[in-house]
Parts: C-alpha cells; sequence; structure tokens
C-alpha cells in the first residue's frame, strides 16, 4: 500500500539543523507526530542534551522551534507494509531543493539512521549542504548504548546551537 507523509515539517526562519529521519513509523502515523514510538530515544536524548522535560508534541514542537531545530524526513510517499525502514518501496523524496531555499538559515542536515542518509544521498548528493549521519534512536538499533547516542548527538549540536 501506498502511504503519504502525513504530517509537515517542523521548522520556521530560525531553524539552523535539520534533523532527518526516513519516513514515520506507525507509532508516529498514529500520533501525527515525529519520533512517536514510545521506545525511540529521540526525545530522551534531546531531553537530556538540553536538560528539558518534553511531556506533550506541542512542547516538543515549541521547544524545537525555540532551539533552531527542525524535524522532517527524507521520504514524501512509499510503500510499506510495516514501521521497518528495510520494508520502504518506491520511495520518492520530499523536495528539498525547495526547502532549502525557503529556509536558507539551515546549515546542516543530520541523520537519524542510515536508511535515511542513503535516501537522501540517493537522491540529493550534490545538495551543497553539510550532511551528517548520526546514530539511528530506532529501538531496534541496539548496537549502541542510549550515552553513546547521546554523545553523538550533543556533539552535532554543539556545533550549531547554544546549550
Amino acid at each position: 500500500m501506498t502511504y503519504a507523509h502525513p504530517f509537515p515539517p517542523i521548522l520556521d526562519h530560525n531553524t539552523r539543523i535539520l534533523f532527518l529521519g526516513s519516513f514515520p513509523s506507525i507509532a508516529s502515523f498514529e500520533q501525527a507526530f515525529y519520533y512517536a514510538h514510545p521506545r525511540n530515544a529521540f526525545w530522551s536524548i534531546l531531553e537530556a542534551i538540553f536538560d528539558v522535560r518534553l511531556a506533550t508534541n506541542k512542547a516538543k514542537k515549541a521547544f524545537c522551534l525555540e532551539q533552531g531545530i527542525g524535524l522532517w524526513d527524507v521520504i514524501g510517499s512509499c510503500e510499506r507494509s510495516n514501521s521497518s525502514d528495510t520494508n520502504l518501496k518506491n520511495c520518492i523524496p520530499n523536495d528539498f531543493e525547495k526547502l532549502l531555499r525557503e529556509y536558507p538559515n539551515i546549515q546542516a542536515l543530520a541523520f537519524t539512521g542510515k536508511k535515511s542518509h542513503d535516501l537522501f544521498m540517493k537522491f540529493f548528493k550534490d545538495l551543497k549542504i553539510e550532511k551528517v549521519l548520526l546514530p539511528s534512536t530506532s529501538p531496534a538499533h541496539a548496537a549502541m548504548t542510549f550515552e553513546e547516542k547521546k554523545e553523538s548527538y550533543e556533539n552535532f549540536i554543539k556545533k550549531y546551537l547554544t546549550l
């Protein structure tokens, strides 16, 4: 079955870094929000780095915009049978050339896993912007500890934002 991305990116003209996943999980579809699976570490990592508690999607969105953090996904539509990135087929990317023209303050793209990075590079490898592959925050990526993942994200964030 073909699915279209169900919600807009989180960003504004103050966004300096853009975190990119591949495509929303089933849990994210259900909640209409990024990294919604309860075991996904993305929000826990940001909470630990910034020493904040983000209890609601509204708070998460406001926090991101306040900090200069954007969220989106590489894929705008695809076929899939479950939440695993290995099941994404016939992927059509979002329009990053247009997005980066509209939001010129974005200085770097951070991929929250190998699949999002590989898909982006398939479609946009020549796009002139810094691209950084970070460890997946998915519960399926158990090869790294939470602390190791947090350190990778913190090092990236510190390069662009004031903590």
